[in-house]
């Protein structure tokens, strides 16, 4: 439930930031980089905390196995995340490039569409670590 909570959050103050910043002129964006990278920290120690600190429900049952398997759960996550974020900018570079590449020579477009599945295959990896970590909980 916390973790959903923090979903939430996260979620609602970054779309709460953009309707804010829409339409002005940012004159210092290294200060509002630095800003949502501050919170971005606080929100990944306040989850962490959450995740290694035991329920109030699961009080009476205290065992090393529900800190393990917490963290476990914040591996599988990092894991996926990361995977994706990476396969995001790899998509990104990639589809600059393959869109320039076909606006030349329309026939290279199988072969740009080959690429890009190459960088999606980064994300794939990302969900088979997450799922062979949840396999060993």
């Amino acid at each position: 439930m916390s973790g959903l909570v923090l979903i939430t959050g996260g979620t609602a103050l970054a779309c709460v930031t953009g309707f804010y910043l829409r339409g002005r002129t940012v004159r210092s964006p290294r200060t509002v980089l630095g800003g949502a990278l501050a919170l971005m920290g606080v929100l990944l120690v306040f989850g962490l905390a959450l995740t290694l600190l035991p329920s109030p429900s699961t009080a009476a049952e205290t065992s090393p196995a529900s800190a393990a398997s917490g963290l476990g759960f914040l591996g599988a996550s990092l894991a996926t995340g990361l995977a994706c974020l990476g396969a995001g900018i790899a998509v990104a570079v990639v589809g600059a490039a393959a869109l320039g590449v076909v606006g030349e020579k329309p026939s290279m477009l199988g072969t740009t569409l080959i690429y890009l599945g190459l960088a999606e295959g980064i994300a794939i990896y990302g969900v088979i670590v997450s799922l062979l970590i949840l396999g060993k909980l």
